[in-house]
């Protein structure tokens, strides 16, 4: 009888293999010191073939961060379910954000540490990732806060600061979280929520706190 043949994994599966072992591989040992020959190696596969799907480690590298910020956003987008009120709109969102952080640790390390450190063009495909998040959240605030104030034109402006700084302190907290055993992402979004759904809550009901009058 003739050898068995063994059945060809498809591309796009070898090519996700790559890429989970490149993802650990990154985030766990830094951009700089990671080599192609542990994530072929961890992988199961040869270095040339890594080369021959992902032509080099930039371009490995920006592969990586793709995924894991695409992963990262559709969890979000996913964990929020329209027609809900604002901050439960939020503390969904939030849940969603820190459990898909640290189900993923080391994408997690790829997107908020590594990436951003490591020069313009991948600090720009995690720019893209967050500015579409803020955008999301600035939309949810802000719908929220017209219909609360029943003014259709508040400005933009008003409430993209504050998305741009509750994305900010999302983004520390995760990091924290997933350095500190025993924090969960519930724990995670409740804290956050008990710091920023105080003054959110508050700018629904018009009441914005004000800084005290500069003496003349």
């Amino acid at each position: 009888m003739g050898a068995v043949k063994t059945k060809r994994m498809p591309r796009a599966v070898r090519e996700q293999q790559m890429l989970d072992a490149a993802v650990r591989i990154f985030g766990q040992r830094g951009y700089m010191a990671a080599s192609m020959d542990e994530i072929a190696e961890l992988a199961g596969v040869s270095k040339p073939l890594v080369y021959l799907y992902l032509n080099s480690k930039e371009d490995l590298f920006t592969a990586c961060i793709r995924r894991e910020a695409a992963a990262l956003t559709e969890a979000v987008r996913a964990g929020v379910r329209p027609g809900l009120p604002a901050d439960r709109q939020l503390w969904d969102g939030l849940r969603a954000f820190f459990a898909h952080t640290a189900e993923h640790p080391d994408g997690w390390s790829v997107l908020h540490l590594q990436a951003r450190t490591h020069g313009e063009p991948f600090a720009a495909e995690v720019a893209a990732m967050r500015a579409e998040i803020v955008a999301f959240v600035t939309r949810l605030v802000a719908v929220a806060a017209r219909k609360a104030h029943r003014d259709p034109d508040l400005p933009e402006h008003e409430v993209a600061g504050l998305a741009e700084a509750l994305v900010g302190a999302a983004e520390s907290l995760a990091a924290w979280a997933n350095a500190t055993p025993g924090t969960t992402a519930r724990q995670a979004a409740a804290t956050l929520m008990n710091f920023a759904w105080a003054g959110l809550g508050n700018l629904m009901r018009g009441q914005v706190w004000t800084p005290p009058t500069e003496p003349a």
